[in-house]
């Protein structure tokens, strides 16, 4: 079993967001950045636990930036990778990072590609999809649960109003949410030997960019509150009727 997890350097939820040049660029000196969560306590725990159960399975793990996303793949080594990938190279859009995994992921002939269902920086829940198109590989979105028997894999996935259960042979692309795996915090042991496991640095296929950023803006300020007097319960209806807006 050779499993692929797709792993995201995002900010940290707590870091200050700036732009500069017209608002065309994000001020990235300064921000605290971490594995993108969906990435690390799901899809990659997931493989993880797989693992635990099969100490054949290897996990390979695969990133696209700069040096500066080194940090990052060597915690998810930490976890539990077995070798990682670094694309070099600054992604332009989703389709631009989908294009480099998947050549990656040609090249090794991966049973399973795990991904987060989204990165909490754009969250735009395209890249699995993306990298399952260029493959011609099945594509199992927003799973929640995912077991393995031989060549089969049993799926359970959010649907609209329930959920479904999905059997499909291997190899697939998964992305993966809350119910796959529980978060873990890597030991000393993990840390240490991570230092020492293969981090491969390739040089990006040539592909075309297909969305380009016009401009970021922050959310609008949060407005201020009222506070009313539990003595005063009429005001509180009051303003329910004349002020409060529908959202």
């Amino acid at each position: 079993m050779k499993i692929l997890v797709c792993i995201s350097k995002t900010p940290d939820t707590t870091a200050k967001i700036a732009f500069t040049d017209n608002n065309t660029k994000f001020v990235q000196e300064g921000v605290q950045w971490i594995i993108n969560p969906y990435d690390e306590w799901y899809a990659l725990v997931r493989a993880i636990e797989i693992k635990e159960k099969d100490p054949s399975a290897v996990i390979h793990l695969v990133t696209v930036g700069g040096a500066d996303t080194e940090p990052i793949i060597r915690k998810a080594l930490a976890l539990g990778g077995d070798e990682a990938f670094r694309v070099n190279k600054d992604p332009q859009d989703s389709f631009d990072v989908a294009a480099q995994i998947a050549a990656i992921a040609s090249q090794n002939g991966y049973d399973l590609i795990l991904t987060g269902k989204e990165t909490i920086d754009y969250n735009n829940s395209s890249t699995g999809g993306m990298v399952a198109a260029i493959l011609d590989l099945p594509y199992i979105s927003l799973a929640t649960k995912l077991d393995l028997a031989g060549n089969t894999a049993t799926l359970n996935r959010e649907i609209e109003g329930g959920e479904e259960t999905v059997e499909v042979n291997l190899p697939i692309v998964v992305s993966c949410q809350k119910g796959m795996a529980e978060a873990r915090i890597p030991n000393m042991r993990g840390i240490m030997a991570a230092r020492t496991k293969p981090l491969k640095v390739v040089e990006p296929v040539a592909n075309e960019v297909k969305a380009e950023v016009v401009r970021y803006e922050l959310p609008p300020a949060k407005a201020g509150v009222k506070l009313v007097s539990a003595d005063h319960p009429e005001e509180l209806v009051r303003l329910l009727h004349e002020e409060a807006k529908m959202i």
